[in-house]
Parts: structure tokens; sequence; C-alpha cells
């Protein structure tokens, strides 16, 4: 691979880049090609070793993990380091795991990089609420079961009360909606009793852990039972939760224990 080098007497760049699901394969081409480009590449946590096998030998890798539950590099300092990369003459890629404007910050930092005169480019990536469906079979929406798709995010930002469980669970139930909760699973208690308001305890659930990676991880429930279910499979973070009747398209569906079907029925 070519080696990167960087001129401090030019301006540098700056690229925010979806590094997809983590299996390096659903990378886009574009997306590949602007890894290999960088010359410092500022990393989130869930970015898998090979995604990171594109990059440069050269380029200087920063690691810049924000996982909930875990010590964290403050959002503010990773956006100073990113303009002052810049400002010196570095291709800058930050990335990111899934797609940069699927609750990955990627609107703060172009925001606050554009108040320092830099512009930004973005290129998407596979979002883990499509790709942990995907991988089990299913679609996110079907003409006889789902009319359109709320992604929503579990984890709400400090001091704020996050999304209104119950309104959007009475939305999803009369428009026909499935619901793809990210970072959910810290609040599952909460959130599945407030969906309950408006769904029906026997909505089919999917639960995905490291959606497309070797050691993914599923479980099928009912909305009814879904902590219970994440507890006994002992599923953690990173985990997407997929609300909905698009679940039963699942093959695996089907072919569930007698014991949760009765439970269905209950």
């Amino acid at each position: 691979m070519t080696a990167i080098s960087h001129n401090p007497n030019q301006r540098g760049s700056c690229t925010l880049v979806g590094a997809g699901p983590g299996d390096p394969e659903l990378l886009t081409i574009k997306a590949a090609k602007a890894i290999a480009a960088a010359s410092v590449l500022f990393v989130d946590d869930l970015v898998s070793d090979g995604v990171m096998s594109h990059a440069s030998p050269s380029a200087r890798v920063v690691y810049v993990g924000k996982r909930g539950g875990c010590k964290s590099t403050p959002q503010a300092f990773i956006e100073k380091l990113m303009i002052a990369a810049v400002q010196d003459g570095e291709r800058v890629v930050r990335l990111k795991g899934g797609d940069p404007f699927i609750f990955g910050r990627g609107g703060e930092e172009v925001e606050h990089l554009r108040e320092a005169g830099i512009e930004v480019d973005v290129i998407n990536g596979i979002t883990s609420g499509l790709a942990g469906l995907t991988s089990l079979g299913a679609p996110l929406t079907h003409r006889d079961r789902a009319h359109g798709v709320l992604f929503m995010t579990g984890h709400a930002k400090p001091g704020d009360s996050g999304p209104d469980w119950r309104q959007i669970s009475a939305t999803a139930h009369a428009a026909k909606l499935t619901l793809v909760i990210y970072m959910g699973v810290s609040s599952v208690e909460r959130i599945s009793s407030e969906l309950l308001s408006g769904l029906p305890g026997s909505t089919p659930v999917a639960v995905i852990q490291h959606a497309s990676l070797p050691q993914q991880r599923h479980a099928l429930t009912f909305l009814k039972d879904l902590p219970q279910s994440i507890a006994d499979h002992q599923l953690g973070s990173p985990s997407i939760i997929v609300v909905g009747d698009v679940v039963q398209g699942i093959a695996a569906w089907q072919n569930q224990p007698q014991a949760l079907q009765q439970s269905a029925a209950a």
C-alpha cells in the first residue's frame, strides 16, 4: 500500500465515514478508498479490525471510543482534535460504526467543523438496525406487515428524558410501523413497559447483538417477555431491538419452541 504523507502548508480535509455494522465486506467502495487515503483516522470503539485493515500502515490512528457505560473520550475533545489535524494539513477520516448520521453524532461534528471554517464530506455506511434483521432473513418493511420504520435511540442525552415510548407505541400500532431501537438494552425494562401501553404483548421482537460479526447472537421473543429474554440469553451492548410483525419473516420464528408459542397466546 502506498505510504501516506501530508504537507502542513496545504489545506487539510475531513471526511466522516460510516464503517458499517462490523463486517468489512459491508463497507462501501467509497468508504474503503477514503480510509486508505487518510493520513489520520479518529476511530470509534465499535469499528472492527477488518475495517481497519484498509488503513495505510503509515496513517496515524487515534481511538476515540464512545460507548454507553464505558469510559469515553469527551465529544468536545474529539472535535478539537479533528479541527487541529485538518488545520495541520492532514487528510482526516472520522471513522464511525454504522452510519455517521444515524445516532453517530455526525451531525454535531459537522456543525462544529463548519463553525471552524472546515467543510466536511460524509460517506454513508450500512446501519446495524438494517444489517441486524437482514442477517436473520427478514425485512424492515413489508406490504402486509409494516408500512414504515422508526429508528429510535434508547439512550437519552444527560438531562433529556428521551423518547415518549407511550406515544411511539400508539403511533407504531396505528400506522403499522416497525420499531428499530438502538442502545436500548440498559433501559429495556422501562422501554418495554411503556411500549406495552400501545402495542400488544404478543408483538414479535428480535434482539441482535454484534450484528454482522462472527460473534453475532440473537433472541426471538414477544414484547411482554422482552426483558426476561434479554436476561436469559445474556445479551448486552451493542444490540439492536426490532419490534414489529416483520419479525415473523424470520425463518426460525416458525420453529419457535411450543412454550414460546403458548406465551404469545397467554
